[in-house]
């Protein structure tokens, strides 16, 4: 069994934060559950009800408690949640672990995601000493490749039919960042 981790509060860059979920962060689940391709990537609830967004909040709250990795919600210089980025440790063992965010769209454009995983990134290599961190993207996600490489991962490869996301495989580009590259 692993041991329950606890999500800390972690300063970024221009003014974002990021903290554990709360239940307060219901709302930021609405939002989300309405966007086009959120609920395909994650466990964002579609459709959206009260019920269900209590329980993906709950849900990041046993990811911490079980051991899978540490779900942050971004919050804005305004205090308001904004997204999520999670680091998640199924692959520590072998010295890896990977990263997975959105944003909702009324929040993105403003930065939110990159500082995000910047400030992450910066915790798990430094404090955690993770040696290696991965994230994956689809190819057409321009955005996400971008807060990728201006985060400091580079490219490896194109991995064919890797993911199901929503009722088909779809293709993805892993990233990675070494502990040397920052």
């Amino acid at each position: 069994m692993h041991q329950p981790l606890d999500v800390p509060e972690l300063a970024a860059d221009g003014g974002f934060t990021l903290r554990p979920w709360r239940l307060s962060d219901v709302p930021l689940v609405r939002e989300a559950s309405e966007d086009a391709y959120i609920p395909l990537i994650t466990t964002v609830p579609s459709p959206w009800s009260a019920p269900a967004a209590r329980a993906f909040v709950e849900r990041q709250w046993e990811r911490a408690a079980s051991g899978a990795g540490y779900p942050f919600v971004i919050v804005d210089p305004d205090g308001r949640p904004v997204g999520t980025v999670g680091l998640w440790l199924r692959d520590l063992a072998q010295g890896r672990a990977a990263l997975g965010y959105w944003v909702v769209g009324s929040a993105r454009g403003r930065g939110a995601a990159g500082t995000a995983v910047r400030a992450v990134v910066t915790w798990a290599l430094k404090d955690l000493r993770i040696p290696r961190l991965e994230l994956y993207v689809e190819p057409w996600n321009t955005a996400s490749v971008h807060t990728a490489e201006r985060a400091g991962f580079r490219r490896e490869g194109l991995l064919r039919g890797w993911q199901v996301v929503g009722s088909e495989r779809r293709d993805m580009f892993l990233y990675a960042l070494l502990d040397g590259d920052v």
